[in-house]
């Protein structure tokens, strides 16, 4: 089984890695939604994998959760100004 977890920040915005590593550093807000992202996002891939037990309403909520995230994060790098 690879390591990679799919469906990280990086991987769902390749265009926009400089732009989330500022953010991350300079956006209080934005860090927190990033981790969020991170950890929802790790607990549907051990869920997928079968690491760990869900129920159908769990992973769909998981997945929901996530979706929102990511739309928060995408229209906080649309806004973000391009330069460092």
């Amino acid at each position: 089984m690879s390591a990679h977890t799919p469906n990280e920040l990086a991987d769902v915005f390749p265009d926009d890695t400089d732009a989330l590593h500022r953010l991350k550093l300079t956006d209080a807000h934005f860090a927190r939604l990033a981790e969020q992202h991170h950890a929802v996002n790790r607990e549907i891939h051990r869920v997928e994998t079968g690491i760990e037990a869900a129920g159908d309403d769990r992973m769909e909520a998981l997945k929901k959760e996530r979706l929102h995230l990511l739309d928060e994060i995408a229209a906080m790098l649309e806004a973000a100004p391009d330069a460092v």
